[in-house]
């Protein structure tokens, strides 16, 4: 099902393993003040790729999308960048503790052959915002490059591939980095063509299924589409197991792996005029038990047996539990026309019986969303409602949760999973030319 193959990977020139100064976090984490940091430590950081000089409307002259192109067009002729010259797999383990307890996970780094999603071969579990879109569209339209890794999930109950990591993850590692939490990142070439053979059949028969990167993974097969056109139009013949743009690089990991961690992702929001939080609380009362909440932290969540939130709302000091109500049944509760799976999400059910009708903010009217914030961090959300008017506190997805509402060929509302930790950019690359 999937088509999983080695690749020349494209590298900062390095005299020692550690390339910490050259990568970045993801672009859409990176803030103005954070792009400068990253330069001021290298002028040579990938965010000068990722996050180039210039307009973001592709029809200036100059725009970022240029400066991209000419810098990494510059940077390998100059040789910043080098191309390796075996076509290999990547293994790379992220070393952090979280809660005190040390996290190994290890993902396999290759080039995936991009399929549409009616495919059923790479599903999307969560959906993608347009202006994102446009400007990864036009990135990877200018560069034909991949400066990180779309991360996907695998299935493998079985264990399979956990002795084909610990064979790839003899000696020391070919590169390191560590982020600005303290995640290491360590990877190791693949060339023996046996352990590669490997990893290839125990592959070949999987769905993957996209954790992050849904952005860059859309945006490579809005690529793939017009390089074919091009190609077609120019009368030219592809190579038998298909051309660079045909694939995407991605960083897989086993959706079985206790060292893959998913971590909720708190919403804040403002209503669309004057806030009334006694009349918000009575109406949250229509479908959800609303009591203090004994613990003000994720520990009360998580002993929740249904779709539950930790709520506060603007100048009430109380942090309450919002359970729904037993007798509130979701099938018709809630209107969308979606599976059972999708309905019972915590965050579907925040969606459709809280943000949209007690709030006026669904990702249908792309203009309401401007009055909703995303926080990694709880007691940042609570915090937050000096300013804004309700602190919505979530539990995690579960994987089983997202496999169920993937195959369903559904996709969650946007920032239903925060995979813990986030990919650095740079530290492997891919050109799809």
């Amino acid at each position: 099902m999937a088509r999983v193959r080695p690749f020349a990977a494209v590298l900062y020139s390095h005299e020692t393993p550690d390339v910490t100064a050259l990568t970045a976090p993801p672009y859409d984490v990176i803030s103005a003040e954070e792009r400068e940091s990253y330069l001021s430590l290298d002028p040579h950081n990938v965010v000068a790729l990722e996050l180039a000089d210039g307009a973001t409307d592709p029809t200036v002259a100059g725009n970022r999308y240029e400066t991209a192109r000419t810098t990494w067009d510059s940077w390998r002729a100059e040789g910043v960048l080098v191309t390796d010259q075996v076509r290999s797999f990547y293994v790379l383990e992220q070393r952090y503790e979280l809660a005190g307890m040390p996290i190994r996970r290890k993902a396999l780094i290759a080039e995936v052959g991009l399929e549409p999603f009616s495919a059923g071969v790479v599903l999307p579990h969560e959906r993608t915002l347009p202006k994102a879109l446009g400007d990864r569209y036009e990135l990877i339209k200018a560069t034909a490059a991949n400066f990180s890794q779309v991360f996907g999930l695998f299935d493998d109950a079985a264990g399979e591939t956990d002795a084909l990591f610990a064979r790839a993850m003899v000696g020391e590692p070919c590169l390191s980095a560590t982020d600005p939490e303290g995640v290491r990142s360590l990877v190791w070439n693949v060339t023996d063509a046996t352990l590669i053979s490997c990893f290839e059949q125990v592959l070949a028969d999987k769905r993957i299924f996209i954790a992050d990167g849904h952005h860059r993974y859309t945006t490579a097969l809005a690529h793939r589409d017009f390089r074919r056109e091009q190609s077609s139009r120019a009368g030219n013949q592809n190579s038998q197991d298909g051309p660079a743009y045909d694939y995407v690089m991605m960083a897989l990991v086993n959706m079985e792996d206790p060292d893959l961690v998913v971590l909720p992702t708190h919403r804040v929001a403002c209503a669309p005029g004057e806030f009334d939080s006694a009349a918000f609380l009575r109406a949250l009362e229509t479908d959800f038990t609303v009591v203090p909440a004994t613990d003000a932290t994720t520990r009360t969540l998580d002993l929740a047996d249904a779709p539950s939130f930790l709520v506060k709302v603007a100048g009430d000091e109380r942090v309450l539990l919002a359970r729904l109500r037993d007798d509130v049944d979701l099938e018709s509760r809630i209107a969308a026309e979606r599976s059972s799976a999708w309905k019972h999400l915590d965050v579907a059910v925040l969606q459709e019986l809280i943000l949209d009708p007690l709030l006026d903010i669904h990702p249908d009217r792309p203009e309401t969303l401007e009055r909703l914030s995303f926080v990694k961090d709880a007691q940042c959300a609570l915090d937050a409602t000096d300013e804004r008017h309700v602190a919505l506190i979530l539990r995690p997805t579960r994987m089983e949760q997202l496999r169920a509402v993937a195959v369903a060929g559904e996709t969650m509302p946007q920032k239903s999973t925060y995979f813990y930790p986030k990919l650095l950019s740079g530290l492997i690359m891919r050109s799809a030319d």
